[in-house]
């Protein structure tokens, strides 16, 4: 469960380059306002807080002006490149022992498509998942007019919405290093990795629920006791971790899956 973070400390000036950019724009796609707003009206009960300003403060679109529009652009985009430039390293390294840059760009042309479409499914169920959070707190807002009720309500719907979008993330959550490993196509690609994920299900849905919970809690304290530079100062730096484990973990547990001797351990590429 912990392997993708003994694999970060172990590796981590190996790996943290290509967290740079997708940390800086997912870090911008936070709506600080927004955010601010939305958690001292939430401990505060208040129903009049708007639908708009909740999928705001959950959404990684920004909605408020163009400029937001284009990190937004930019989050996907340079996700999508590095998780295939990293992945492939990261691959080569736990399947040859060997730690180089060497041959990541000659295999982004394969990677990049495959990436591309992943990610954008990510952000497809994650932006549902925003949608339907905002439009149910919005309702018990309106509805609730008692503040420890609409807590309460809140955070219920939080964790089980959450879980809806932790278990469909586990669905597809191994289909990119299928993708990438085995040459398979779409759907043998997603049959396999599936047949993979069923015997770790639980271990990868509380791996996710965990980062995930962490970190919105850490954003919330965050724009409530931090000016906007120093929120996304330190936004930058629980993105960074959080894409980096996320990718990390999609090796780690490729690997221990599908039974593949990673040669980044048992290093017995030293003996030829």
């Amino acid at each position: 469960m912990f392997g993708n973070w003994k694999y970060i400390f172990k590796n981590i000036w190996f790996v943290l380059p290509f967290a740079i950019l997708p940390g800086a724009f997912l870090a911008l796609s936070l709506d600080y306002t927004a955010i601010r707003e939305t958690v001292k009206a939430f401990f505060t009960g208040d129903p009049s807080i708007g639908f708009i300003q909740l999928f705001r403060a959950w959404s990684l679109i920004r909605v408020d002006s163009w400029v937001g529009a284009l990190i937004g652009a930019g989050a996907y985009i340079s996700v999508s490149v590095c998780t295939a430039l990293m992945l492939s390293l990261v691959e080569k390294h736990m399947r040859i022992g060997k730690r180089t840059l060497s041959g990541a760009f000659s295999q982004l042309g394969n990677n990049l498509f495959t990436a591309l479409g992943v990610t954008l499914l990510y952000l497809f169920l994650y932006e549902a998942w925003a949608v339907v959070t905002a439009a149910i707190q919005y309702a018990v807002g309106g509805i609730v007019d008692n503040a420890t009720g609409v807590y309460l309500i809140s955070v219920a719907a939080y964790l089980v919405l959450g879980g809806v979008l932790f278990y469909c993330s586990t669905i597809f959550y191994l289909w990119l290093p299928c993708l990438q490993h085995t040459g398979f196509h779409g759907y043998e690609a997603l049959r396999y990795s599936y047949q993979l994920m069923i015997n770790v299900r639980g271990r990868l849905f509380f791996s996710l629920a965990g980062g995930f919970i962490g970190a919105c809690a850490l954003f919330g304290v965050f724009a409530v006791y931090l000016p906007r530079p120093l929120f996304y100062a330190a936004a930058f730096l629980v993105c960074v971790w959080l894409y980096l484990s996320f990718c990390i973990r999609m090796e780690t547990f490729y690997f221990a899956t599908d039974k593949l001797d990673r040669e980044d351990l048992i290093r017995s590429y030293r003996e030829l």
